[in-house]
């Protein structure tokens, strides 16, 4: 068979107007605005898997030898799936703009004057020639091996053998090749930010600091946000901005990832500076997941100083420094190790103290952090000595506990801001509230899930690519258009390409901002004295400082 037989052979009508419609369901609104570029990759992606996909279903049909189509059948066929995909892709393309407004329209941003249709196209055309052309060399290997295998075994099983066989090779050159080379030059680039010592970020002085001299854990061994989440803790004269009684340094305690060899002697480190710094002698004592690099949201943490006039201790440790995806892919059991061993470590320490007179315990997490806190919390084992409450804000999809408040809400609940039980345990909140409403009076232990309507992090889920997500139905959260529509496995792909792009605008999406935690942390830790008139200046406050990316 030549290769122009082959090329002629590759072509299907059907899979033609699926390819198209496919490309120009990309373009319909979803939870993130996109730029013409990203919209054009996604559009020739999602153009390329829907023709190959009608590809693999007529060779399948073909394999099982089933009738097809007369060829003056086929022949008008053709005609009309041409005349159709063009029209297809003429509307989709002038749609574009509007389509993508109202995405931007839904998280506050200004709209444009138009979506750059005709870089769309070429760009999105490109990028499903290049993955035809792919597609075409692995289908031309594949049949290179079925022939040789004819030799020695009937046709259809060599059939079935290739396909099997260039699959793996395939596979193998991607994940040995691609992947693990590209994780191996992420680690290194990685590690040597994290090493990096910023000369604005001076070591402490003030012995009673983590990283100080007189410190157990070394500055230089801290990690770049360690040091910064420790240079960077509000003075006493910033918090008086807000207080107008005493306030204190808040304590700060931050294990890095190189502080020690193993998960539970970083745990021990923690515990032991925790220890040192005073931290069991404030009111309020927080354990703190960071996310996949380390970092902490300033948004969570600096607004809980404020809010007690530093009467707080926070104590983390890094157990990474790739960022959260690139953790999860490469190390997933590390980050919740680290967690466990964390938690566990303060938690038997605090229960050995005199309730009377020790702090008020919480956990908090963001993004993988919140994940990571979920799947190590020992519930059951906290029942006769219970912690006081948790914060976790942009719990991911497959958080274990956001999953089952999400799944086993109240009827009368969206998916998107649920409601559990009656609400003295676990309240969900987003940028338009969710912690007042017809709820019983808050219980001994606290949780706040804070989670914003239009996460692609939170609301992904794989099963999106054959049934609509429940967080699609009416009403939907005020940050997620009316005219996002629900589209089999371009939905998907579309959540999957947000989640990228998620930290774009500040208030939407996976940007969590520090006057969302301000009402959550006063949920949950219920300052003496806090009225709204309280929370707006604190928010006026934090309106004016610097943003946390």
């Amino acid at each position: 068979m030549t290769l122009l037989t082959r090329m002629r052979d590759s072509f299907s009508a059907v899979a033609l107007v699926v390819a198209v419609s496919s490309f120009g369901a990309a373009l319909t609104p979803s939870l993130m605005p996109r730029d013409p570029f990203v919209q054009a990759a996604l559009a020739g992606v999602s153009a390329s898997l829907g023709y190959e996909a009608i590809l693999l279903l007529r060779a399948l049909w073909r394999y099982l030898e089933l009738p097809e189509p007369k060829a003056r059948h086929r022949r008008a066929w053709n005609r009309l799936a041409l005349a159709s995909s063009a029209g297809i892709l003429v509307y989709s393309l002038s749609k574009a703009a509007s389509w993508q407004n109202a995405t931007r329209e839904a998280v506050g941003l200004p709209p444009l004057e138009t979506a750059a249709p005709v870089f769309i196209f070429a760009t999105g055309s490109l990028i499903a020639l290049s993955l035809w052309l792919c597609f075409r060399g692995a289908g031309m290997l594949r049949n290179s091996v079925a022939v040789l295998l004819e030799k020695l075994v009937p046709r259809r099983v060599g059939i079935v053998l290739s396909i099997g066989l260039v699959g793996w090779l395939f596979w193998a050159l991607i994940d040995g090749a691609l992947v693990r080379t590209a994780f191996k030059t992420a680690d290194a680039s990685f590690l040597a930010a994290d090493i990096l010592i910023e000369p604005d970020t001076p070591k402490p002085l003030d012995p009673m600091k983590t990283g100080s001299a007189e410190s157990l854990v070394r500055w230089d061994e801290m990690g770049r946000w360690g040091r910064h989440f420790i240079a960077s803790a509000p003075t006493p004269a910033e918090l008086s901005e807000f207080h107008d009684g005493p306030v204190q340094e808040p304590v700060r305690v931050y294990v890095g990832r190189r502080s020690a060899e193993t998960a539970q002697q970083r745990a021990d480190l923690a515990l032991a500076e925790l220890v040192r710094t005073g931290g069991f002698d404030r009111s309020v004592l927080i354990v703190m997941v960071p996310v996949g690099t380390g970092w902490m949201d300033p948004g969570a943490h600096d607004t809980l100083d404020f809010m007690t006039g530093g009467d707080v201790a926070t104590v983390t440790v890094q157990y990474s420094y790739l960022t959260s995806i690139l953790s999860l892919l490469a190390h997933p059991d590390y980050g919740v190790e680290q967690s466990r061993v964390l938690f566990d470590a303060i938690y038997d320490h605090w229960t050995g103290l005199p309730e009377q007179s020790r702090p008020r315990l919480y956990v908090h997490g963001l993004s993988q952090g919140a994940f990571n806190s979920q799947a190590t919390l020992p519930v059951l084992d906290l029942l006769s000595d219970p912690i006081h409450g948790a914060l976790w804000a942009g719990s991911p999809f497959f958080s274990q506990y956001w999953a089952a408040v999400r799944d086993q809400r109240n009827a009368d609940s969206p998916s998107w801001r649920p409601a559990l039980g009656n609400g003295s345990l676990i309240r969900v909140m987003d940028q338009y509230g969710g912690l007042a409403g017809d709820f019983a009076p808050w219980g001994p232990v606290r949780a706040v899930f804070l989670n914003y309507g239009s996460d692609p992090i939170v609301n992904f889920t794989f099963d999106s690519a054959i049934r609509p997500p429940a967080w699609l139905s009416m009403p939907r959260a005020p940050d997620v258009t009316d005219e996002l529509s629900w589209f089999p496995v371009v939905t998907m792909l579309q959540l999957a390409l947000d989640s990228m792009f998620a930290l774009d605008v500040p208030r939407f999406g996976h940007y969590y901002v520090a006057p969302d935690y301000i009402d959550a942390w006063a949920a949950l830790i219920a300052p003496d004295g806090w009225t709204p008139e309280r929370a707006r200046q604190l928010k006026v406050i934090f309106e004016k400082r610097a943003p946390a990316f």
